[in-house]
């Protein structure tokens, strides 16, 4: 074959590699003889120097490997195995050297990673999350106040804030970390010491929730003979109920029975349950529930946080209903009801306040065990009775000090913290609050903080952590400490059922929210809110049902073991009432999440037809399939995008009509350094070019004319794969990407991996992954079955 003529320098410095100093060579192992042939005599000539086609230059990679170039002989071997490199237009390699190279190469450079793994583990030093944080002192104390709403927001590597090379420790952690334990500790002492429980309950007329003075313009609902009734309207705070303001902070249960006045016809009134402090300085609301109120009176319950001072409001929230108008911006006194309006009458409200963590008995057990507590008074504080303070206190610190280390603690091993306790005691301190100085110099311990593992394969008590920490976000239970101690959670028999225990009864479903919110970023469907102008009957029912939907789906594919080509192609997914009429679907009634079988019409298959994805890929006014294709490339297809280089200017939506977003991106493809990565971005991109930033179905695009939205541009949702087939629609493109059920199956396994051990994926990773796919073809590649072979793995087991 002919050759490009190669470039004195860039065949120098490949092919003196071998040249440079022996302390060079004894850190870098040379590259293999195959490895470097190919690349001189098939690639220096275009990569070199700093016209480097697509940036990629050959001469940065020096002699052998490190650090600094391992991920460029990553990016090489990739480029030829996917047959990307070299490019079409020159004449193709032999076959026997691209196999050649790539045996080699990959041989390679996985016995250097894992000879590192070996020094170093595949896992850095990794420390609880805020969310693990946050669990392991409620299940540690026995609480359940929401810790995480005090911490600093967490920066997510790829895609999970669970990954170690992410995670970093500052004065500043610090700082909120001794706050969050303190708070912790305060509401656990606080309730343990207490004369009685704080436990209430208000049984609350439809009188009592309404406007207490019926002269008086205001934001409660009316008194419309014997029911508290809401209208439907556009009011910030209409609806609020200052009778359910919070005197504490905590969680409180709502318990609505309620009914619809002049309902719709076709459908009920679609209610909103929010809270916050329902004043104009602090207009946010956090979201409750919502209930569908039909003719014949019903009961709803829900839960919710509210901090001291907040309320709940109720109310008609669907945007599709008419809506009333009231003079002056508040509802009228004596001025009659509006006209033809819907509404939702309130005939009673119950408000508890709860303790999910646990009750006071449980709360004071977990605390001091078997020692008695006197409770405070107005003139006494507590006292914890004991006859020797000195080795009860030893004796508490090491019990607390082995659930919170989350493995056993010899005595020994605290002595430290146990002397300064003692001493304290002998100063005159009350043993109640030296042992609560001593669990909190506990919880600052980086044995309570991080994950204790040492390189090589985890001992058992490292496996129960690593495994709760997974299914659960939260510490290890009472059997998994069991199974360690007994050393059976090492066996592959004995994980698969843990996992299936710790996914029981409903937990699975906190499972897929917690995996989901970060995986799919469904923790991002508040961040942009649909242009009301455009999507009219976008509403914040909607958004929480798409939520719902995705999360249902999920965990039905992880209870029935349903492939994971589901996430791609589906003839089912879930809705309740309103999302369904949004959807276009006027057959699905009522206001309970259930399963729905699809059809051509709908437009819907798959995760990636759900609203819930299709708005948080869109940016409230606009689509890209550039955000989108890269977003379905990582997130589902198994595809890793690299950054655009810097010099490349982002792509905006032409938000005018004047240009098609096609036309846009093909001026910019034509950037050599853009198109090796647009072959791949593009095409899943314009495959869901037909739904709109709201997740709905559209045939053109919108045209702006003044107020008015007219139809634009014909939507062209066809596009070419990099293997030269190509697909006119969406349903196009979901056979062609199920042709390879197993990227799919891949994909979600290194997610799981990801999120689980806390360490990206790494090249040496390859093969143990494959496996683990190729283990669950017989089921399909089923969700369930994936996730246990995961957790089962070497990758899993190992740090």
């Amino acid at each position: 074959m002919a050759l490009r003529p190669i470039g004195l320098s860039i065949a120098l410095t490949i092919s003196l590699w071998n040249l440079t100093s022996v302390a060079a060579e004894a850190a870098r192992p040379s590259p293999p003889a195959a490895a470097t042939a190919f690349l001189t005599q098939h690639c220096a000539d275009c990569h070199q120097g700093d016209a480097a086609e697509a940036g990629f230059d050959l001469t940065a990679i020096e002699n052998g490997l490190d650090a600094a170039n391992f991920e460029r002989w990553v990016r090489a071997f990739d480029r030829v195995d996917d047959g990307e490199m070299p490019p079409a237009d020159v004449e193709s390699p032999d076959a026997k050297q691209v196999a050649e190279f790539l045996r080699e190469t990959s041989q390679w450079l996985t016995e250097f990673q894992r000879e590192e793994t070996k020094q170093q583990g595949r896992t850095e030093a990794r420390r609880l999350t805020n969310q693990q944080l946050e669990r392991s002192l409620q299940s540690l104390l026995a609480i359940d106040l929401p810790l995480s709403l005090q911490m600093p927001d967490e920066p997510r590597t790829d895609g999970f804030t669970t990954v170690a090379a992410g995670q970093s420790i500052s004065h500043f952690q610090l700082q909120h970390h001794l706050s969050v334990v303190d708070s912790a500790l305060e509401e656990a002492f606080r309730r343990a010491t207490a004369a009685k429980a704080d436990d209430e309950q208000r049984i609350l007329s439809a009188n009592e929730v309404a406007r207490q003075n019926p002269r008086r313009r205001c934001r409660e609902p009316e008194m419309i003979g014997d029911d508290a009734v809401v209208w439907s309207s556009g009011l910030i705070f209409y609806g609020r109920l200052p009778a359910t303001t919070a005197k504490h902070d905590g969680w409180y249960r709502l318990t609505i029975r309620a009914s619809a006045v002049k309902k719709p016809a076709d459908y009920g009134v679609w209610c909103t349950v929010r809270s916050g402090p329902c004043v104009s300085s602090a207009p946010l609301l956090n979201w409750v529930g919502a209930f569908e109120a039909t003719d014949e009176a019903h009961e709803w319950t829900f839960e919710g946080w509210l901090p001291k001072g907040h309320m709940f409001e109720v109310r008609p929230g669907d945007r599709m209903l008419k809506r009333a108008r009231f003079r002056g911006g508040q509802v009228g006194a004596g001025e009659g009801e509006p006209q033809d309006v819907p509404g939702v009458a309130i005939h009673q409200v119950t408000m508890q306040r709860i303790h999910r963590g646990g009750d006071q008995q449980t709360l004071t057990r977990r605390l001091f065990d078997d020692l008695r507590v006197k409770p405070a008074s107005k003139n006494s504080p507590a006292v914890l009775i004991s006859k020797d303070p000195t080795a009860d206190a030893a004796r508490l610190l090491l019990r607390f000090a082995q659930m919170a280390f989350r493995r056993p603690v010899e005595a020994q091993e605290i002595q430290h913290y146990v002397a300064a306790v003692q001493q304290s005691i002998a100063e005159g301190q009350p043993l109640i609050d030296a042992v609560r100085d001593g669990y909190r110099a506990l919880l600052c311990s980086p044995h309570f903080l991080y994950f204790h593992e040492t390189p090589g394969r985890l001992k058992d008590y490292a496996v129960a952590t690593r495994l709760s920490y997974f299914l659960t976000g939260g510490p290890p239970d009472e059997s998994l400490h069991a199974l360690a101690a007994d050393g059976k959670l090492t066996q592959p028999s004995v994980l698969a059922a843990q996992a299936d225990r710790l996914l029981a009864e409903g937990r699975d479903q906190q499972f897929i929210k917690d995996f989901a919110s970060q995986w799919l970023d469904l923790s991002k469907i508040e961040f942009t809110e649909p242009d009301p102008k455009l999507h009219r009957t976008f509403d914040v029912i909607v958004q929480n049902s798409m939520l719902a939907e995705t999360e249902t789906f999920l965990t039905e594919m992880l209870r029935q073991d349903h492939p994971t080509a589901h996430l791609i192609e589906s003839d089912y997914t879930f809705l309740n009432g309103r999302l369904a009429r949004f959807y276009g679907r006027q057959d699905i009634q009522g206001d309970v999440i259930q399963q729905v079988a699809l059809r051509e019409q709908d437009h819907r298959g798959g995760v990636i037809t759900q609203g819930a994805i299709l708005k948080v890929t869109a940016n409230g006014s606009t689509t890209s399939p550039v955000i989108r294709g890269v977003w379905l490339s990582e997130r589902l297809l198994g595809q890793p995008i690299p950054s655009p280089p810097k010099s490349v200017p982002a792509i905006e939506p032409d938000i005018r009509g004047a240009k098609s977003i096609r036309e846009m991106l093909d001026k910019h493809r034509s950037d050599s350094s853009c198109a090796s990565c647009h072959v791949k971005i593009d095409p899943p991109g314009f495959a869901l070019e037909n739904y709109d930033p709201a997740g709905l179905w559209r045939d053109h695009y919108p045209l702006l004319v003044g107020r008015s939205v007219k139809k634009g541009a014909l939507i062209d949702a066809s596009y070419e794969l990099p293997d030269g087939s190509s697909f006119d629609d969406i349903r196009g493109f979901r056979q062609r990407v199920l042709q390879h059920p197993e990227s799919i199956a891949r994909n979600v396994a290194e997610h799981l991996i990801v999120y689980g051990t806390g360490a990206s994926i790494r090249f040496s990773d390859r093969q143990p992954i494959e496996a683990i796919v190729q283990s669950t073809q017989p089921s399909d590649y089923g969700f369930r079955s994936i996730l246990k072979a995961v957790v089962t793995s070497d990758l899993f087991l190992t740090k």
